[in-house]
């Protein structure tokens, strides 16, 4: 599983983490990426999509066909 959001677009961000000593060292801060299902009742079937923990949010406010719908404006599959 990618660390890609469908809906937001969230991927991993790099940067360093800086040593008492102030060495710098490479490193990635990832989101918090789910796999979540759910019922699309146009399409009449279920959709997996790989979301991150504020996406998940945003399906609860602004619904599942208008979430799918900006996915495929982007142009990815489901």
């Amino acid at each position: 599983m990618s660390a890609y959001c469908l809906l937001t677009g969230v991927k991993p961000v790099f940067g360093n983490n800086v040593s008492h000593s102030h060495r710098r060292t490479r490193r990635r801060w990832n989101p918090n990426i789910q796999q979540r299902r759910y019922w699309l009742p146009s399409e009449g079937r279920h959709v997996r999509l790989t979301l991150s923990a504020r996406a998940i949010k945003t399906i609860d406010r602004i619904g599942i066909e208008r979430a799918v719908a900006v996915i495929r404006a982007r142009g990815e599959k489901i």
